[in-house]
């Protein structure tokens, strides 16, 4: 099933990225809050999508193989943008850091599931954690206008290094699971 619930959320988040792009490079004032907000709803989605998957009956292959796809792009997409325009050490680091764990780990799951054993690693709690504090951290970034009295740029950069080291972690957690079988034979 193609348009169900969940997987037009997550079509929807697919879509949001060329959006995304072209706002964050519109020369206008509202064009950064805009992108920040449409990643924002866009990564809202991705906690609706598998809510409503379940709460409908609607989990599907397409919707499993989708939904990683999705995250996956956009925060890659975000993180790069981030970095062209503000190439200093600390946004390259986390952007590395996230980007090449989330690379990793995917072909980790993708050998896991090959031999089997894919439940070894299965999204873990602390990956949900990493992910809505990743998110959170990205939104503000690419708002780049502060609320309030609020630094929204510089929240968001914390957030996205303590997400960098969320990455980190839950990577090790990963491999651990997965050690046994990867020091296995071939």
């Amino acid at each position: 099933m193609l348009f169900t619930v969940p997987n037009t959320l997550t079509w929807l988040r697919i879509f949001a990225i060329p959006l995304v792009v072209v706002l964050f490079y519109l020369p206008y004032p509202w064009s950064d809050p805009a992108a920040g907000t449409i990643f924002a709803i866009a990564a809202i989605t991705d906690t609706l999508d598998g809510y409503y998957a379940r709460k409908l009956g609607q989990t599907s292959r397409l919707g499993a193989f989708l939904d990683p796809v999705a995250d996956k792009l956009i925060v890659a997409v975000a993180l790069v943008l981030l970095v062209s325009r503000d190439p200093t050490l600390v946004v390259v680091l986390p952007a590395i850091v996230i980007i090449g764990r989330e690379i990793a780990i995917s072909a980790l799951r993708e050998w896991m599931a090959e031999i089997g054993k894919r439940t070894k690693v299965a999204v873990s709690p602390l990956g949900k954690i990493k992910t809505i504090v990743q998110m959170v951290g990205l939104s503000m970034m690419l708002i780049r206008w502060d609320v309030w009295i609020l630094p929204t740029y510089q929240l968001g950069l914390i957030l996205t290094a303590i997400a960098a080291v969320l990455t980190l972690v839950s990577a090790i957690d990963y491999l651990r699971a997965a050690w046994p079988d990867l020091r296995g034979h071939a």
